[in-house]
């Protein structure tokens, strides 16, 4: 089994990509997932398109738009009001974690680790067998 962050960008006109990600594999749709942090001094926001595994090929993506969205928490955007209005339509609810920002990280694939890791802890995806 093979899980991979696959990044879109940073959640500007390619968060739009990510909506319709999500609505043309909702038969696959697992999780839409937002992950919080503060980087550069700023509250910003991640989102991630969680789809079920491949079959065949075990295979399961995450897709993802790193740390330009303003936090809704602190900032409400239109950004994060769209991707929750997909959530809405598909009957998903947003799982929102806080985690250690990309920057900490000396290389990107660490960063994507460091997530994949959490998501296995708290049972959002399956550990690898």
């Amino acid at each position: 089994m093979i899980q991979r962050f696959i990044e879109l960008g940073e959640g500007y006109s390619d968060i739009y990509e990510l909506l319709e990600l999500a609505k043309a594999n909702q038969h696959r749709l697992l999780h839409m997932m937002a992950f919080h942090t503060e980087k550069n001094e700023k509250q910003v926001t991640s989102l991630a398109v969680v789809l079920q595994l491949t079959d065949p090929g075990k295979f399961q993506a995450l897709y993802f738009c790193r740390e330009g969205i303003p936090n809704p928490n602190f900032t409400p955007n239109k950004r994060f009001e769209l991707f929750q209005h997909t959530a809405d339509e598909l009957g998903k609810e947003i799982i929102q974690l806080s985690v250690k920002p990309s920057t900490i990280f000396h290389e990107k694939e660490l960063y994507y680790q460091h997530l994949i890791a959490i998501l296995r802890l708290n049972h959002y995806i399956k550990p690898l067998h």
